[in-house]
């Protein structure tokens, strides 16, 4: 279902071209997932990498990140866009589950937990066992919008970055075990780092100049040196909502160099 390298790469540069911009903020809308700023429940599983409250390899990039979910903010104001903590911020490698589909498997199987949790250590213990042990990094692209989210896209460094994630969300979302409790891929792959999730919407806002500022944003960084994110692992995590992602000591782990 994911795209090849060079597909990957295309889309995602068109993703941040001004054209797309206006396009994308004429379908922006309140995020569900929070009330009046406040985080609500939203339970699911997903592969990440650390949250960069826990990541120091990365802690650079995190800080350039931050810059720019600082100047989306002061632009785009406290009552439209809700600033997800920098502690929070991470890299989604494989979707799972969340949400009604979480509470409905939860509800039909009391099992369902421990035996995700089972059947994703078995598909990382595939992965691992034929992975090649070369460094994966990639780069930050440019800031774009989704129907409810504002994101920092991502680009591979390298062909081999790319097909080391796809190689592992294929492990997961091909594992029998896996489709059989319930669990498919939803989405390609558009690696991101969520910097917040739109709030109240108003007849009021602006468009064109959200869309000046984030245009403005992504030139500034196609024209510098792309800031890299080394992805040295990625884990099991279980999220009760947007900000929250934990896990237990024994569960699985993805080794990358």
């Amino acid at each position: 279902m994911d795209e090849s390298y060079q597909e990957y790469i295309n889309r995602v540069a068109r993703l941040t071209l001004p054209s797309a911009c206006a396009l994308q903020l004429q379908g922006i809308q309140q995020s569900p997932k929070f009330v009046d700023g406040q985080p609500v429940s939203f339970p699911g599983y997903s592969v990440i990498t650390p949250p960069a409250g826990e990541d120091d390899t990365n802690q650079q990039f995190y800080r350039q990140v931050e810059t720019l979910q600082r100047q989306l903010f002061d632009s785009l104001g406290q009552d439209l866009f809700i600033p997800l903590p920098t502690a929070s911020f991470h890299f989604t490698l494989a979707d799972l589950i969340w949400d009604e589909n979480y509470r409905q498997v939860v509800k039909d199987n009391p099992g369902f937990d421990q035996e995700l949790q089972q059947q994703v250590a078995a598909s990382i213990d595939e992965y691992q066992a034929d992975s090649d042990d070369q460094p994966i990094a990639w780069q930050l692209w440019g800031v774009v919008t989704r129907p409810r989210a504002i994101m920092a896209c991502l680009v591979p460094k390298d062909q081999n970055s790319y097909q080391a994630v796809i190689k592992l969300r294929r492990a997961l979302y091909q594992n029998p075990g896996i489709i059989g409790l319930g669990v498919e891929q939803q989405y390609d792959l558009t690696a991101h780092i969520t910097l917040g999730y739109f709030d109240r919407m108003s007849d009021s806002i602006n468009r064109d100049r959200l869309c000046i500022v984030m245009s403005q944003i992504n030139d500034r960084l196609v024209e510098s040196e792309l800031p890299e994110f080394k992805i040295q692992q990625a884990e099991l995590r279980k999220f009760e909502d947007m900000i929250h992602y934990n896990r237990e000591a024994n569960w699985a782990v993805v080794k990358f160099s």
